[in-house]
C-alpha cells in the first residue's frame, strides 16, 4: 500500500456527557477504537493523543462543551471515525443512569 492509499477522516465533536471524557467513556472509545485498524487520535487544542489509550484521552480533561476532532489513519478510517462520533453523540450510552447488570 502506497501513501496515496492510506484514508485519513477527521470529524469534530463535542463532547455533551454532563461528566465530560471520564474513566467510564474513555474506556468505552478506546474499546471501540481498538476495534479498528486505523490509528485514531483525539486532537483537543494543542494537545494531540491516542485514540487507543484510557490514559491518554483522560490527560485531555475533556469536560462537558468541550470541543474534540477525532482523527483516523489507515484502510478502515471512514468506518472508525462514524462509528466514534456516533458514540460520542449518544453519550457513551450513560444517559439511563439504570445500566447496572
Amino acid at each position: 500500500m502506497s501513501a496515496m492509499d492510506v484514508q485519513r477522516a477527521s470529524r469534530t465533536v463535542v463532547v455533551s456527557n454532563p461528566q465530560g471524557l471520564h474513566a467510564r467513556p474513555a474506556h468505552e472509545f478506546v474499546k471501540l477504537a481498538s476495534q479498528f485498524q486505523a490509528k485514531i487520535e483525539l486532537v483537543k487544542g494543542h494537545e494531540r493523543v491516542d485514540g487507543k489509550s484510557i490514559l491518554a484521552l483522560l490527560t485531555l480533561a475533556a469536560g462537558p462543551g468541550t470541543e474534540l476532532r477525532i482523527e483516523a489513519e489507515g484502510g478502515d478510517a471512514e468506518t472508525a471515525l462514524e462509528a466514534l462520533a456516533e458514540l460520542l453523540a449518544h453519550n457513551f450510552a450513560e444517559d439511563n443512569p439504570n445500566n447496572e447488570a
